[in-house]
């Protein structure tokens, strides 16, 4: 990918929620099915989002361009897990995600590792828009070390 000029240097920390696994997100092998942990990626980045004040009522939201996830060691209910993100790159108009899916009891549990791009969008058009300063400045207090 080739370098975005307006790129900025991301925030050093990291964004955290916790998720409990529910019942339904097992598969037939009493495991949680791998398309679930995209949900619960989704997950963080919605309350993200709400914690960025880009909800999409200003007619501006995140739109996923890329998700990639690996997936590193099963996942059992009942179990709580942290989904986590660290800010990787801040373009003009995406920003570039690393995700995890860590247990909440020992947070160096690894479950899942995942990358993912959003693109601001205009919700009349479906067009990119650049972030904001607001959004720069609420991104930096949301990924605050």
């Amino acid at each position: 990918m080739p370098s975005d000029p307006s790129a900025t240097q991301p925030a050093s920390g990291t964004f955290e929620t916790p998720v409990d696994i529910r019942w339904g997100d097992m598969d037939a092998l009493r495991h949680v099915n791998n398309a679930v942990y995209f949900s619960y990626f989704e997950e963080a980045r919605v309350r993200l989002f709400a914690a960025m004040g880009l909800d999409g009522a200003a007619g501006r939201y995140g739109v996923l361009a890329h998700a990639s996830c690996d997936f590193l060691k099963p996942l059992m209910y009942p179990a709580r897990v942290v989904v986590g993100m660290k800010l990787v790159r801040v373009g003009r108009s995406s920003l570039e995600l690393d995700c995890w899916v860590a247990d909440a009891g020992d947070p160096g549990i690894l479950h899942a590792r995942g990358r993912n791009v959003l693109v601001c969008t205009d919700a009349a058009t479906g067009r990119p828009l650049p972030w904001t300063d607001a959004d720069r400045q609420a991104l930096d207090r949301c990924f605050a070390a």
